[in-house]
């Protein structure tokens, strides 16, 4: 049957589907890009290492300064708590001493103070010093004892 309309194409009866793209290549198969040297691989894989490496040096960089900072911000902090604990204790020595003085008299009652803070100071050095033996070996670098103690007499 001709077509109506004179300026449609004719349909034929054997139907072409080389015009139309089914998401696929319509003009054919894509053309292969060029191969990249050898040179330029390698090239960009040094490229990528070293701007990795950077990364990380940047990256250690900063941990060491924020770790500086805070071991610094702490030591400030802890030295201000030392103070303040420091004045409480020989605030309570003190109090200890006049709450003591009427019965047992100045002398007595500041040897009995003194006595009981040098026994509290004692048993902290010798907690302190237990677990000063945890730090040695945390920071041994032959944790198997099989080779020499770095600085283990130093």
């Amino acid at each position: 049957m001709p077509s109506a309309d004179p300026t449609l194409p004719p349909i034929s009866d054997e139907r072409s589907f080389d015009g139309i793209s089914h998401g696929y290549a319509p003009d054919g198969p894509p053309v292969a890009p060029p191969p990249v040297p050898l040179e330029q691989i390698v090239g960009d894989v040094v490229d990528n290492l070293s701007a990795t490496a950077r990364a990380e040096f940047a990256l250690i960089e900063a941990r060491g300064e924020l770790a500086l900072h805070g071991a610094s911000r702490a030591a400030i902090w802890g030295g201000v708590a030392a103070t303040a604990a420091g004045v409480a204790l020989l605030a309570l020595a003190f109090g200890a001493i006049l709450a003591l003085s009427p019965q047992l008299g100045p002398l007595l009652a500041t040897l009995v103070v003194v006595s009981a803070l040098l026994m509290i100071a004692a048993i902290a050095g010798w907690r302190a010093h237990s677990h000063y033996g945890d730090i040695r070996t945390a920071l041994r670098r032959d944790l198997t004892n099989e080779g020499i103690d770095d600085g283990a007499d130093a």
